[in-house]
């Protein structure tokens, strides 16, 4: 199938889908012609790409891991034991990231707290 083909079908812009390329996450075939070629296996590398980019993985990460993983129709399942410890430490990282903006919230919170009657009163006019 051609690039138009495999958009329709993930819902993902060709754009994206030749940045996926470029990052080594699809490898289509090239005709002569120099169109790629995408087989029905792609449609779902493309979702599983997807799905680990809504986790918070960055595409050099979900470069290394995706070999790693399988499809099971419910969910991602990993097929080679170390991928779980960079799981775990991508876990780690976003766990970390959370922590920090909950940090930053707290602290904004604090500053629009303290803020005067008068400074609160005219930020929330029309």
């Amino acid at each position: 199938m051609r690039i138009g083909e495999l958009s329709r079908r993930t819902g993902v812009h060709e754009r994206l889908l030749r940045y996926y390329e470029e990052q080594n996450l699809l490898r289509p075939e090239r005709r002569p012609s120099g169109y790629r070629e995408y087989i029905e296996a792609d449609v779902d590398t493309v979702r599983r790409i997807r799905s680990l980019l809504a986790a918070g993985l960055s595409t050099a990460s979900i470069a290394t891991i995706l070999p790693c993983l399988r499809d099971d129709g419910e969910r991602l399942v990993p097929t080679c034991p170390d991928l779980l410890a960079d799981l775990a430490e991508e876990r780690k990282r976003i766990t970390k990231a959370i922590t920090d903006l909950k940090a930053s919230r707290a602290a904004l919170d604090d500053v629009i707290a303290a803020a005067p009657a008068d400074v609160a009163a005219r930020a929330t006019r029309p």
